[in-house]
């Protein structure tokens, strides 16, 4: 069993290839996901509660109040990482175990902050998705509420993406079409041979 960690800065668009891959029929886990569900448990929501005023209100997390907290104050973020990032990575491990005994030959772990949290030695290969800067920006934008700023702040909160390219076993290119980033995925999975 391979494992592989999918990663890629903010708009280049790392949940599209994950999507693929899944509709490839492999085992893709969303550690975003893991972690809103780790988030929701009520032993964590008494630790934010703790840790941080007005977050959690009629036993729910106010993600909004948490990341006004947290964002820009990196005590605060590392205060919320030690909560959240453990209890993430013991589920992925759980999630991963259930995948192989199923009989997943390859299992991609789709990290945001792979690089950046030290866990690309933990995999076989890392793939980067990686897109021009003003192509993410024009991509965030276009899906959310923030502004350039805002995307730009985001966006300088991670690696860059030319330490992230050092660091990859192998890139994607993602300033193409549809079309174009398929046959990339396809290519890269014969590359790694899974």
């Amino acid at each position: 069993m391979k494992r592989i960690g999918l990663t890629g800065s903010i708009g280049a668009g790392k949940s599209t290839v994950a999507a693929l891959l899944r509709a490839r029929g492999y085992a893709v886990l969303d550690a975003d996901q893991v972690a809103r569900e780790v988030t929701e448990q009520p032993e964590v929501l008494a630790l934010l509660a703790a840790q941080f005023a007005g977050v959690v209100r009629a036993g729910q997390l106010d993600r909004t109040a948490l990341a006004a907290q947290v964002f820009g104050d990196p005590q605060q973020l590392a205060r919320l990482n030690a909560i959240v990032h453990p209890r993430t990575r013991e589920q992925m491990k759980r999630l991963e175990a259930a995948a192989v005994a199923a009989g997943a030959r390859a299992v991609f772990q789709d990290i945001p902050l792979l690089f950046e949290t030290g866990q690309a030695g933990n995999f076989d290969a890392v793939i980067l998705v990686d897109a021009p800067l003003e192509t993410r920006l024009a991509r965030v934008m276009a899906r959310s509420n923030l502004s350039r700023e805002d995307v730009l702040a985001r966006d300088a909160r991670q690696m860059s993406s030319d330490q992230k390219r050092l660091h990859a076993t192998v890139v994607i290119d993602n300033s193409g079409t549809q079309e174009q980033l398929e046959v990339k995925v396809d290519s890269v999975l014969a590359l790694l041979d899974v």
